[in-house]
């Protein structure tokens, strides 16, 4: 059986609604950041990425992690590929043409996205979004992430996904990596094509079942 490590308020996130869209059985363990447990290392200190149990699992302490069989697995966007080829169906591609094509698109939510999202969500998580620096920081990256969605939104000009005009593997990667930006209501406001791409995945019900989990563990 497949084995998620990490909280659901995580980027473990990614890995929980994509078991549940391939419907496949798993086992959660909760491991939380280090970061919100006031001394990781004491004895009586729930599991977390600097457990010596988990440090066995990914020694670079970081979540999500999967086993799945022997094979051991990091990083949440990768995991996703792998368990979307080894299960098939709709979210997988059809030819290696449209393997190349989600790899690209979830290499580019890395690298395009994620740095600017990650730094909105970092803001806010810290309650700075109305402090000058918070403000600064918000500008910055919404204007980084102007050309990254210019592009995202040309390219669903004249479709409803990312490959093969179909839910896939990619646009789930995608949407996670964009999720952290969503408090930028005028910046997906002035790209109509995206918010209606993000709203679309958003309203799947393993979407919906992932956060009404994700709901219930404390913030």
């Amino acid at each position: 059986m497949l084995t998620i490590y990490g909280v659901y308020r995580s980027r473990a996130s990614r890995n929980y609604w994509m078991a549940g869209e391939l419907g496949i059985p798993f086992k959660s363990v909760p491991v939380i950041q280090s970061g919100r447990v006031d001394n990781p290392a004491s004895t009586d200190a729930p599991l977390n990425t600097k457990s010596a149990e988990f440090l066995a699992i990914n020694p670079m302490g970081m979540i999500p992690c999967i086993k799945d069989g022997d094979l051991i697995m990091h990083e949440s966007l990768a995991i996703n590929l792998y368990l979307a080829r080894k299960h098939g169906g709709p979210l997988a591609g059809e030819t290696v043409e449209e393997e190349g094509l989600m790899s690209m698109w979830t290499m580019w939510a890395a690298t395009e996205v994620e740095p600017y999202s990650v730094a909105l969500v970092r803001i806010y998580d810290n309650a700075q979004e109305n402090s000058e620096a918070g403000k600064a920081g918000i500008a910055v990256a919404c204007r980084r992430l102007k050309l990254p969605l210019g592009v995202l939104e040309q390219h669903l000009r004249n479709q409803d996904y990312l490959v093969g005009n179909r839910f896939t593997v990619a646009d789930l990667n995608l949407a996670e990596v964009l999720r952290y930006a969503q408090t930028e209501q005028a910046l997906f406001g002035s790209h109509p094509k995206v918010k209606a791409w993000i709203e679309r995945c958003q309203s799947r019900p393993a979407y919906k079942a992932m956060q009404a989990t994700r709901s219930q563990e404390p913030i």
